[in-house]
């Protein structure tokens, strides 16, 4: 598989402070592929970096063979990619189908079909497709939230941090969409504090701290690195 995405030299910084330090990756197709790192790290600035939503002091962002650096977040979206916002971000007052509705606001073909899979992937939101997304549980509205991203049939899909703020046994059903949804041939890139439930189902894996990548390699050589158990997974070293 070719790389989907390509990070090359990325910097984003808020006013003197550097957020993001001159950092490089890629996205293979097909793959998940996540960040870890702690609080304050510069992941997710690089998403939104990645989608428009900063501006990167430096840095080129190619998507599909295509650079980025300089689109709008529309015409990012346009060409592919969608973000899952930390917080989940729903629309409180609309109903669980005008929020997926709203997730394909680029769209002017018919919507029933991905709203049918949206259904299959998340039953629940199919029981509660008429009510005010606001009376969702956190679980609920995480599901709502990467189902709107999914209506616009992207080619990537950023998530950012979605088991924040989850009970365990949300958080493993939400582990569990984000292989479902690549088993289906979907590409993931996911910023994630739980570096055990994300090592666990990265193909790839970079470790940012203070806005540099200091370690990559696959999940599950992260997962058996001492360090990264030290720091990111509450295991003593040997």
């Amino acid at each position: 598989m070719s790389n989907l995405l390509e990070v090359r030299n990325l910097k984003v910084a808020y006013g003197g402070i550097e957020a993001v330090k001159n950092i490089s990756f890629d996205v293979e197709e097909g793959q998940i592929v996540t960040l870890i790192g702690a609080n304050g790290a510069g992941k997710s600035s690089t998403l939104r970096a990645i989608c428009g939503l900063e501006k990167a002091a430096e840095g080129t962002v190619n998507f599909d063979r295509q650079e980025l650096k300089g689109l709008g977040t529309e015409n990012i979206v346009s060409h592919g990619i969608t973000l899952v916002p930390e917080g989940r971000r729903i629309f409180p007052n609309l109903t669980v189908y005008e929020n997926l509705r709203l997730g394909a606001y680029m769209r002017k073909d018919d919507l029933t079909k991905d709203i049918n899979w949206v259904y299959d992937l998340f039953p629940r939101l199919k029981e509660r497709s008429w009510q005010p997304a606001g009376t969702l549980s956190g679980g609920e509205q995480q599901m709502l939230a990467i189902g709107r991203a999914l209506m616009s049939r992207p080619k990537l899909i950023m998530m950012d941090e979605p088991s924040l703020g989850l009970a365990p046994i949300i958080v493993q059903g939400v582990f569990d969409i984000i292989r479902t949804i690549n088993r289906q041939g979907m590409t993931i890139l996911l910023v994630e504090q739980n570096a055990n439930m994300a090592l666990k189902v990265a193909d790839k894996a970079y470790v940012m701290e203070t806005g540099r990548i200091t370690m990559s390699g696959t999940g599950a050589e992260l997962a058996a690195n001492e360090d990264v158990k030290a720091a990111y997974l509450g295991k003593k070293k040997n």
